[in-house]
């Protein structure tokens, strides 16, 4: 099976580093952060997709909504999860993002979700679902079985898309492989078989000296999807 990489920063680098990534390596696909968000106020990647698209990039929304530990907004409950939820699909919308694409909600928390928790997280669900989207949600490995168990209680139970992280560590580095030529990955590795996408690379910094990337810090993704975000993708519907 072929396996897709990606590459995650949450400001946008600018058009000059995607390009030579995109020229350079065997990276397919970037996150592209709907904005303003809750706990995430920076909108510079809005605006971006048709010429992404252009360069050839994959592009997968992601929304950083309220959050329970770190920094950000703090309102977790239900009220704030369909509003939220009617945000992201409103954004995804205005960004041309085609109908059923996956949104996925950044949820930072390792921990095992409160009731309170849960509720924000399912209200955002729904909400995304009644906006015209498909719900994805970027969670630990470790809280991955957690958050789909309860998806399913939902009523309609949707057909959650994950994307887990598991690293070895979240403290800054330089990155010690080759982003010319990442060497592929199972996202069910991860810790979690039924993830479509797998983090396991946080805050690493590329070393390419000479290149218009040379210090860029980045997060690095495999996915089982040439498009992550895709409504209809065979590899996706495997896992779901």
């Amino acid at each position: 099976m072929t396996y897709y990489a990606g590459v995650d920063t949450d400001i946008f680098p600018g058009d000059e580093r995607l390009d030579w990534l995109k020229a350079n390596t065997n990276l397919s696909w970037c996150a592209y952060y709907l904005a303003p968000a809750p706990s995430h106020a920076d909108t510079s990647w809005m605006g971006r997709r048709p010429a992404l698209c252009g360069q050839g990039w994959n592009l997968v929304p992601v929304y950083v909504g309220q959050q329970t530990t770190g920094p950000g907004s703090h309102e977790v409950d239900a009220s704030h999860g369909q509003a939220d939820g009617a945000q992201a699909a409103s954004l995804a919308q205005a960004e041309q993002f085609p109908p059923r694409s996956a949104i996925f909600l950044d949820w930072e928390d390792g921990s095992s979700p409160q009731p309170g928790s849960l509720a924000y997280i399912g209200a955002w669900v729904q909400a995304v679902i009644e906006g015209g989207f498909q719900p994805g949600l970027y969670c630990s490995h470790a809280r991955a079985a957690e958050m789909a168990a309860y998806a399913a209680t939902l009523d309609p139970a949707p057909q959650l898309r994950i994307w887990v992280w598991r690293v070895s560590t979240s403290t800054p580095h330089v990155y010690a492989g080759d982003i010319r030529q990442l060497a592929p990955a199972d996202p069910a590795e991860s810790g979690y078989p039924s993830a479509v996408l797998w983090q396991f690379e946080q805050d690493c910094e590329l070393s390419l000296p000479g290149s218009p990337c040379d210090g860029m810090e980045v997060d690095l993704s495999w996915s089982a999807a040439a498009d992550p975000a895709s409504a209809i993708d065979s590899a996706v519907q495997q896992r779901q």
